[in-house]
């Protein structure tokens, strides 16, 4: 299912629109959650790039420090067609710090370094920050409005965005090829096995957006915790998970799938057991590769959004995301983009 085929919590989106018509109109910037701590082998590097991808980066990086790739760390991968702002650590070990103004790069430069004992890990991040904006706006601008109050208040259906599928969402069918044996790299692996995950779960998703039941409870849920990878149940909805699902403590989840069965149960568990079973490929590859069965919120709230409309009749929506969280999937209920 293609991200125009995915169901709308909210209905077609009032606005059309064009994104990304430059680097600038797609700011992100990493939410750590800490800072460097100031001793150590690491370089702890505050690096801003337009247009250049994150293992791009990282050669770079690598290179002006006389190191091997795999010595650069990072959190998260960020866009391509963007302006990002993340940290690197460069491991070097009994090394003073190169003159990183002198880094030869008109598409990155370093906004601030220290020192830090540690190499960061991937996913180690809290979350984003994302400045968007949408030239060339077309449609009713006070039902957009509504539409991003609401999105405000009730947040959106939590897809993975196009991004994680590839070109043209190409993933999923290389995933289905490799599940029948075609041999692949261990990094296209990692991308394939993500790719098959989330393709099931979008499907599950997409039945409950469809049945208006992706923000509220069905019998057999399985909660998982706001801001953690952690989840609990099944168990019978009553008043404290009531008070707790209003406020966006826990929310509704889907299955990553993988081996064995779903912790789901009821109609929640039939429903998610259906929609692999469309996928029986996908499903027996991920059982077959020993991954864990895990889950995923299926309600994603993005934080302090706000949105301006600048004189130029351009559209610019601001909000932070958590670590995992696609800023497309915000946008994509407000406005069509080209």
């Amino acid at each position: 299912m293609t991200d125009n085929e995915l169901p709308f919590a909210f209905g077609a989106p009032p606005l059309r629109g064009r994104l990304r018509s430059t680097p600038e109109d797609f700011f992100v910037e990493e939410i750590l959650g800490y800072e460097a701590d100031g001793a150590g082998e690491h370089a702890f590097l505050l690096v801003e790039k337009r247009g250049a991808n994150t293992e791009w980066a990282a050669r770079e990086l690598a290179k002006f420090a006389g190191i091997q790739p795999m010595n650069v760390g990072y959190a998260g991968m960020k866009d391509r067609h963007a302006v990002t702002r993340q940290v690197f650590t460069v491991h070097l070990p009994g090394k003073a710090d190169p003159d990183w103004s002198a880094l030869p790069s008109e598409d990155m430069k370093i906004l601030s370094a220290g020192r830090h004992s540690r190499k960061i890990k991937r996913g180690a991040l809290r979350g984003n920050r994302f400045v968007l904006v949408l030239r060339e706006v077309e449609g009713d601008r006070a039902a957009a409005e509504e539409r991003l109050a609401a999105i405000a208040s009730r947040g959106v259906p939590n897809y993975f965005g196009e991004q994680r599928f590839g070109l043209g969402g190409n993933n999923v069918a290389q995933a289905k090829q490799m599940f029948g044996g075609r041999r692949v790299d261990r990094d296209k692996r990692s991308i394939l096995l993500s790719a098959a995950r989330s393709h099931i779960f979008n499907g599950v998703l997409a039945e409950r957006v469809g049945a208006g039941q992706w923000d509220a409870p069905m019998d057999g849920e399985i909660w998982s915790l706001e801001g953690s990878r952690s989840w609990f149940g099944p168990e019978a909805f009553n008043d404290t998970l009531a008070e707790r699902l209003a406020r966006f403590d826990i929310h509704p989840s889907g299955p990553l799938w993988g081996d064995g069965e779903p912790p789901s149960a009821g109609a929640v568990g039939e429903l998610e057991r259906a929609v692999a079973a469309r996928d029986e490929d996908l499903a027996k590859g991920l059982a077959g590769a020993r991954m864990d069965q895990e889950r995923r919120a299926l309600r994603l709230l993005p934080r302090d959004l706000t949105w301006r409309w600048l004189d130029d009749g351009a559209l610019e929506v601001s909000f932070g995301l958590p670590a995992g969280a696609y800023a497309t999937t915000v946008l994509r209920e407000v406005a069509a983009t080209l």
